[in-house]
């Protein structure tokens, strides 16, 4: 079986010079004042086709035989891989059939079919989708380029760590996210070949935390469900083939919750300007995580294809997490002037009314009291306590409501 050595990484790196752009590091002053180390953003969301995956499929596809290209090349995924192998297979002129759960975020399927692939949705997380790629394989006579399970591709997505290592020799702690687990062996591997001193963490999304089960369990193992908001490693089976890499250079594991993405999300947008997608956005959250100080760590952020309708919802729900914004539900008499009262209390606090409710029917009895349901922005929970609190003094009767916005 063929391995990852020193030299298939030069090669690969060789390879995906071609096709990738420059995603140099960012220093974070914003992350590494936060957790006492030197902070690295490694920006492959700024990549060609918003993700890594664009080496791994490029650099597979280049070792294949023309007799492999010209049956048409056909893979699974849950959104990057596709558009990796789409733009790839494109360069070579060759046929690209792309199977995806049905789940899978409109933009990533539009951008795939922009590339000049043949899409189908199927099933409703990657596993299944994968299944049935290999049975479409196997019918059509397609080569089929597995997204993570395999060595030419942990080689191609291996080439990040060249880059980071070219930027930052030093570089003490690389975090890196994990899906079936193909970027993390190939990051890991080269890294440990460079300086076999350093760690490698890699970080998955606890509902879907299949190759820490796995490194537990001390072989592959599926997990029952795969359920994230972080759709590009919602895998619930890791490679077999690249296992045994894993097991061997990577050094821990963290598993990051999806409120913590929510968390991530916002610091990314407001202090870095830069959009990164729930998967590519587990390595920020794993930094709270980090038990060092003074070291200079690297976050790989892998992908940043997130659609407008999951980054509004991400926004709007990371604004109510952080109290930012809240809604409150007031009950007043049904008598001119108490909507003043309400916006006079609000502005005493400083807090900014951004929509009014006003619900003359919460009760039959007109002469008793309405509802005013007001959403409010804010500093923080702290603030949000204040006005709450400075709306029972006047009497309003507030309680907190959980609404969308």
């Amino acid at each position: 079986m063929e391995k990852l050595t020193l030299e298939k990484f030069e090669q690969a790196s060789e390879v995906v010079d071609k096709v990738t752009l420059k995603t140099n590091l960012i220093y974070s002053d914003y992350f590494s004042e936060m957790t006492g180390n030197k902070v690295y953003i490694k920006p492959e969301n700024m990549q060609f086709t918003g993700a890594y995956k664009i080496r791994g499929a490029y650099y597979k596809i280049s070792t294949l035989t023309d007799e492999q290209r010209s049956k048409g090349l056909i893979t699974a995924s849950a959104g990057n891989h596709a558009q990796g192998v789409a733009y790839a297979a494109k360069l070579y002129g060759v046929k690209a059939t792309i199977v995806m759960p049905t789940v899978t975020p409109l933009m990533k399927v539009n951008r795939t079919k922009n590339y000049g692939a043949e899409v189908i949705l199927h099933g409703d997380v990657y596993d299944d989708a994968c299944k049935y790629a290999l049975e479409l394989a196997e019918k059509e006579g397609y080569t089929f380029i597995h997204p993570f399970d395999d060595i030419d591709v942990a080689a191609g997505q291996g080439t990040i760590a060249m880059e980071i290592f070219k930027e930052l020799p030093t570089v003490d702690y690389i975090l890196c996210p994990i899906g079936g687990g193909g970027l993390c062996t190939g990051v890991s591997t080269l890294a440990k070949f460079l300086n076999p001193n350093i760690k490698v963490i890699g970080v998955e999304p606890a509902g879907a935390s299949c190759m820490l089960a796995s490194l537990k369990a001390g072989k592959v193992v599926t997990l029952d469900s795969a359920t994230t908001i972080a759709d590009g490693t919602a895998v619930k089976t890791p490679g077999e083939k690249i296992f045994p890499y894993i097991q061997q250079n990577v050094d821990d594991i963290i598993t990051i919750e999806d409120d913590e993405l929510i968390d991530a999300f916002l610091d990314m947008v407001e202090n870095h300007k830069l959009v990164a997608e729930n998967s590519g956005l587990l390595t920020i959250a794993a930094l709270k995580h980090l038990d060092c100080s003074n070291k200079k760590i690297v976050s790989i952020i892998s992908g940043g294809n997130m659609d407008i309708i999951t980054m509004s919802s991400t926004l709007q729900h990371g604004l109510i997490q952080r109290g930012r914004v809240f809604t409150v539900s007031v009950l007043l008499p049904d008598k001119p002037g108490e909507l003043v009262r309400v916006a006079s209390e609000i502005a005493k606090q400083q807090g900014n009314v951004i929509k009014l409710e006003h619900n003359q029917f919460v009760s039959v009895n007109r002469n008793a009291e309405v509802e005013l349901r007001v959403t409010i922005e804010c500093f923080g929970h702290e603030h949000k306590e204040r006005i709450i609190e400075a709306l029972a003094k006047a009497s309003f009767k507030p309680k907190e409501v959980r609404v969308s916005l």
